[in-house]
């Protein structure tokens, strides 16, 4: 040891404490116990700062940090790493390290920073950028982008602002701040006095630094703040005149408009101009933007929401499906359970497969924000009926909503499906097990209600003929696509009470995208099919060696009884959420299925299921029930047997491959007996070049002319992310500017076939922009069977890389794309 500080050179005592603690450290690193090593590397970094060992004192802190973890010690985990960065504040690696944990825990805010300052210390450090993108989506969603770059939105919340400051409201409070771009327009417009306030720390520390680079710190106070905990003259000095929000969902009331309106009339706004005293000025008169909403309604037939909501097959991989009972989203307006959101979100004009509308547009609820009795009447408003004339012949799927956003008495925003619009619409599916076909001269009967703030559009019954029949009193059971519309309306009528309901329905909530997948038909059956065959080819393989066995002379005879049959092949199924490929497999006969799948709910299902298609009670577990260590998920729990097969859940239903994929199938390898195989065998990626302004406007902000003239691109846009998931290709407004092409390969039986990048050379079949690669995969269970995550049953959807800067191209032009190994971040970039 060398100190090469002068004023300790000659301190024997400080030099002997530190060597000794060095020492100490390594010993207790050696013996791992890390809590001890960590403290005493803290004293001699602090002791002689010129010790700065970063591997091994990260090693150790990392292992100690885990430790913590794994004990509940939270408050020492981050102590320990607050500890580290005073040592050493700018080492990358330790910062995203704290990140990741904060991102465990919850803090997606605070994780945020940490990934964002790791990647300022270093831009090309592969895990803070890979982080970055995971928490992003989360932080500042993506459509603050898609709602920037509206023009017509923007301009006609500028225009009613600036008339309200015009008229005299000349103190402004803008709610749910966002970006600031409301608060600066007020400003613009020449408000004395400019208040913000925004809840999330990631979008307040934005807006500030967004204010600043456009010259208003100073005159714009924001508060990072919920408006409800908001006082006069606590947070701001006095009541304002103006409220500006856009805290409206596809839903109108889901991002709490009501309530904050509610609390900003009592205690923040000014009181309403009055009848009764129209001569006082506007300045002393209190005001919102938007005045108010009228919500439209309009019941709709659409495979692709019914597929996302209820069960919609017979036979699924070779197993009827009627024992399973009532299945569904948890996307209920039902009165049965209010902790559920009573609706999901669409695009319509994009949704595969289109829609049919079933009624005229109905209005479903007016709303004045300006009034105070009215907002605070709203939950406790009478449930309203409203029968709807059916004007169209189809499946009742679903009400879809949308409304018109009324900023003042001259300018309104419509979010209609036929608007070009930053917002999608609201979908409240019907979710019981029949299908129910309308046909013009029914009513259709829709129950409105606000409960808990929430919109509520509920289909409750059809009235035909002079009768009317409520859809949740029709019997359980599954629905039979065999039958044509009238005969299955018929069918159930027929079994419907008149009177009243037959009570609560017992069902089972899927995820959306559990519902979809146990509704893709195809994906099961060629499951089957593969697994089938590859039982078959062990049977044959265990028969080869059984003939081989006979000429050998007999050891010593087994002790204990003989095995009653043959010994049975092990399937483990390890698929994310809800699964019945253990089910498939074990209903193949000398198979024995663990499955991964852990509510209680699902597991009772599946035993129906199995019940029901003569599947052996001893044929099915479920292994996370046996198994603590989240480690042990994919060991045998019998030591002297391996794995016929296992199933890995290798693409996320957003389109990305999932994280540690390749990990997984190494280890699955070695727990494979001989002639064993990972379903599926392998993944191919395939990808085109496209021009698309939708993805370019849905990824980032396009420069200053959509935002007024602000500069707030440039910082909303640290939070573009590359890759654009949740896409339905076949849908999606673009040109085609090449062929489909096969980017890259990963073989999860053969790792050695496998690489880390891959150029690839495209030829551009058409001229234009290359603004995005769109990409899908083709799944093979084997050399034969395969199945695409780009077909109108898949249950996947698509995503694309969106280029940073678009590339011109013309027709016949050679482009190289080079793709990196996706157990990363994905990566594509492109040179002519």
């Amino acid at each position: 040891y060398i100190n090469r500080n002068p004023r300790s050179r000659f301190d024997p005592a400080r030099n002997e404490l530190v060597s000794r603690s060095l020492e100490s450290a390594q010993q207790c690193l050696f013996n791992q116990d890390y809590g001890t090593a960590f403290v005493h590397y803290l004293l001699v970094l602090n002791l002689a700062p010129v010790l700065k060992d970063f591997e091994s004192f990260r090693f150790t802190l990392f292992k100690w940090a885990d430790e913590l973890d794994s004990l509940g010690r939270i408050q020492d985990l981050f102590d320990c790493y607050e500890q580290a960065l005073e040592l050493f504040p700018t080492d990358e690696v330790i910062i995203n390290s704290m990140g990741e944990h904060l991102f465990r825990m919850g803090f997606r805010d605070e994780a945020a920073g940490h990934f964002h300052k790791a990647l300022k210390l270093k831009p090309d450090y592969p895990e803070a950028k890979e982080n970055f993108y995971r928490v992003a989506n989360w932080l500042v969603e993506r459509w603050h982008f898609l709602m920037l770059n509206d023009r017509r939105r923007n301009h006609k919340y500028q225009q009613a602002i600036q008339k309200a400051v015009e008229g005299g409201c000349n103190t402004v409070l803008d709610i749910g701040t966002g970006t600031g771009i409301l608060g600066m327009c007020a400003k613009k417009a020449g408000a004395a006095e400019v208040y913000a306030c925004e809840l999330s720390k990631t979008m307040y520390e934005l807006a500030c630094e967004v204010v600043t680079a456009n010259g208003m710190n100073g005159r714009i106070k924001i508060l990072h703040m919920k408006s409800l905990e908001m006082e006069v003259p606590k947070d701001i000095p006095k009541r304002v005149s103006l409220v500006v929000t856009e805290t409206v969902d596809a839903g109108l009331f889901g991002e709490g408009i009501i309530e904050s309106l509610i609390h900003a009339w009592n205690h923040l706004l000014l009181p309403p101009q009055s009848t009764q005293d129209p001569s006082r000025p506007p300045s002393q008169a209190g005001r919102v933007i938007p005045a108010g909403a009228t919500v439209f309604g309009m019941a709709v037939q659409c495979l692709e929401i019914r597929r996302h909501h209820r069960l919609c097959v017979s036979e699924v991989g070779g197993l009827a499906t009627a024992a399973a009972g009532e299945l569904h989203s948890p996307v209920s307006c039902s009165s049965e359970d209010d902790s559920t959101e009573p609706y999901t979100t669409e695009r319509l004009s994009r949704l595969p497969g289109g829609y049919t509308p079933l009624t005229e547009p109905f209005n479903a609820l007016d709303i004045d924000f300006n009034n105070v009795q009215e907002l605070e009447g709203l939950c406790s408003r009478e449930v309203s009926r409203v029968r709807l004339p059916v004007t169209g012949e189809g499946l009742l799927d679903a009400l879809a909503v949308w409304f018109q956003l009324h900023l003042d008495q001259q300018s309104s925003l419509s979010t209609g499906p036929k608007e070009d619009t930053c917002w999608e619409q609201a979908i409240y599916p019907v979710q019981t097990p029949h299908n129910f076909p309308l046909r013009p001269g029914d009513e259709l009967i829709v129950e409105i209600s606000c409960r808990d703030a929430y919109l509520r559009l509920c289909s409750v019954a059809i009235a035909r003929d002079g009768r009317e029949f409520r859809l949740d009193d029709c019997p359980s059971g599954n629905p039979n696509p065999s039958l044509n519309a009238e005969a299955e309306l018929c069918s159930a009528l027929a079994c419907l009470g008149t009177e009243q309901s037959s009570g609560p329905r017992d069902y089972t909530m899927l995820e959306c995208a559990e519902m979809a997948l146990l509704n893709n038909q195809p994906y099961h059956d060629s499951f089957r099919r593969a697994l089938a065959k590859l039982i078959n080819n062990l049977k044959d393989a265990r028969s080869v060696q059984g003939q081989g066995l006979e000429v050998m002379p007999l050891t010593d005879p087994p002790s204990g009884p003989m095995d009653p049959g043959p010994d049975p092949f092990y399937v483990l199924d390890v698929s994310e959420g809800f699964s019945v490929l253990s089910l498939i497999a074990a209903s193949q006969g000398q198979v024995k299925a663990y499955s991964s799948v852990e509510k209680t709910q699902h597991q009772a299902v599946l035993r129906r299921l199995a019940m029901a298609n003569g599947v052996p009670e001893e044929a099915l577990e479920f292994w996370l029930n046996q198994v603590e260590d989240e480690q042990a998920v994919l060991q045998r729990p019998s030591r002297e047997k391996l794995w016929s097969s296992i199933i890995l859940d290798c693409v996320e239903t957003c389109g990305l491959v999932r994280q540690k994929l390749m990990e997984k199938a190494t280890l699955a390898r070695c727990l494979l007996e001989d002639g064993g195989q990972i379903f599926p065998e392998r993944i191919v990626l395939y990808g085109m070049l496209v021009e698309s302004d939708t993805l370019l406007l849905e990824s980032a902000v396009q420069g200053q002319e959509p935002t007024l003239g602000f500069n707030i691109a440039p910082f909303i846009n640290q939070f573009t992310v590359p890759v654009h998931v949740f896409l339905d290709l076949s849908t999606l407004q673009c040109r085609h500017l090449s062929d489909s092409v096969e980017l890259f390969i990963l073989d999860l039986m053969n790792t050695n076939a496998n690489y880390t990048n891959r150029d690839v050379k495209v030829q551009a079949s058409a001229s234009g922009r290359v603004t995005a690669v769109p990409f899908w995969y083709q799944i093979h269970l084997n050399e034969e069977i395969s199945v695409s995550t780009f077909n109108q049953d898949s249950h996947w959807k698509q995503a694309a890389v969106v280029l940073h800067q678009p590339l011109a191209v013309r027709e016949g032009d050679w482009l190289n794309v080079r793709y990196i190994c996706p157990t990363k971040c994905i990566s594509i970039t492109m040179t002519m």
